[in-house]
């Protein structure tokens, strides 16, 4: 009995510490760095990269993370957490099970790369949506090959948002 009453303390205590840890990373990046976006809106899509001298950086998706990745080549990344599709929890993006493409959108891209920390989760996921399971070095090699295409999109949307907000301010006769 006494066994069961620690393990569950440890269970509980570990619980607390992730969500801790996530609150003090969406607190610390409020925003991704490269589109603005709201990082606890994408909580379930963010990356965390934590680089060896200390350095961290908060993006809302593994397009924006591979943006960072490449333009910051000099530096060493200790430790890349994303966040889990299903929990929003922050999870190693190495040890996470991946999902690669299906109907769903993903963020940033047409090509979506969900992270779960669960396998059965990411099973379930690929059974509703489709897509196919695969490791952070698959989807982060999407990613790169996706950002040509996906930075043409986004470049495409933001024009027309901005168009349609011009066209809204404009005085009519």
């Amino acid at each position: 009995m006494k066994r069961c009453v620690v393990l569950l303390t440890l269970v509980f205590c570990l619980s607390l510490a992730a969500f801790v840890f996530a609150q003090e990373d969406i607190a610390k990046h409020k925003s991704c760095k490269y589109c603005g976006m709201d990082r606890e809106k994408f909580a379930f899509s963010r990356v965390l990269i934590e680089y060896e001298d200390g350095s961290t950086v908060g993006t809302c998706s593994i397009h924006c993370a591979a943006i960072d990745l490449a333009t910051n080549i000099d530096k060493t990344p200790k430790t890349i957490w994303v966040g889990d599709y299903t929990t929003k929890e922050l999870i190693d993006a190495e040890k996470a099970f991946w999902v690669i493409g299906g109907s769903k959108m993903g963020v940033m891209t047409k090509n979506a790369k969900w992270a779960f920390g669960k396998s059965e989760d990411a099973k379930e996921f690929v059974a509703a949506n489709g897509g196919v399971p695969g490791t952070f070095d698959q989807a982060m090699k999407a990613a790169y090959e996706d950002m040509y295409t996906d930075t043409k999109m986004i470049r495409e949307k933001r024009k027309a948002m901005k168009q349609a907000s011009m066209e809204h301010k404009e005085p009519k006769p």
